[in-house]
């Protein structure tokens, strides 16, 4: 992991050296080669948000600068271990304690809201038949859902796909299983589910999920087959 993140901040500072070491202010695309500088220059900046999105342009200037001057303020072995407690503990703690206090927010300002163990804050719209509660991994569960961030972008919707999404209950989501567990067959529900029970800190690029990402469901658990059910029937036939 040590070799990977000295190899990235490597490129970016080879990247960013150029634009870094002058203060020349706007800069002219004159042509192809500078355009395709600056886009590379946009690149480096996106992954370089993507791995701290309250990252200082000024500071990470001033790094290069110093690094070339031979005037830096922190060993090599210093700054890594500075980074890595930065990535591994600092960063996430602050993460989880921001979604923590998001979630109670909303919890505290909705008493129609209630709170799991692990975070799921949700409210039930329709119970359903309760008879029909999957509680094994085993379980087969037909669910219609929409997917949305926290800011209210839509990532995916069943309905707009006239789609239902058939699985068996162990490979859904963690925050999708606690949650249809919480209704019977025919109820719906809507769920903020916590980033360690959707797609975590390496998110889902292909659904447009970002890194530790807080999402807001809208659950329909539309039918049931009891695994238990499934296995008495089959007991029958010998």
């Amino acid at each position: 992991m040590k070799k990977t993140i000295a190899a990235a901040l490597a490129v970016a500072v080879l990247l960013l050296t150029a634009a870094c070491s002058k203060n020349t202010g706007s800069v002219k695309l004159a042509d192809e080669a500078d355009s395709l500088a600056y886009i590379i220059g946009m690149n480096v900046g996106m992954n370089l948000q993507r791995m701290d999105s309250s990252i200082r342009a000024d500071a990470v200037c001033e790094g290069i600068r110093d690094y070339l001057g031979g005037n830096v303020r922190f060993t090599v072995e210093e700054a890594r271990t500075y980074y890595l407690r930065h990535i591994t503990y600092e960063r996430p703690e602050r993460i989880r304690a921001y979604e923590e206090q998001f979630l109670e927010d909303i919890r505290q300002s909705n008493r129609s809201y209630a709170r799991t163990k692990s975070g799921l804050t949700y409210t039930v719209e329709a119970v359903g038949d309760e008879t029909f509660t999957p509680a094994n991994a085993r379980d087969t569960v037909w669910v219609r859902y929409v997917m949305r961030t926290a800011d209210g972008k839509q990532l995916y919707s069943s309905y707009d796909r006239g789609d239902t999404v058939r699985a068996a209950l162990g490979d859904l989501l963690k925050g999708l299983q606690e949650s249809v567990r919480l209704i019977g067959k025919g109820g719906k529900m809507e769920a903020w589910v916590p980033a360690a029970s959707a797609y975590g800190a390496a998110g889902d690029s292909e659904l447009g999920v970002a890194p530790n990402a807080t999402l807001f469901f809208e659950i329909e658990l539309v039918d049931v087959d009891k695994y238990s059910a499934r296995r008495r029937s089959g007991s029958q036939l010998f």
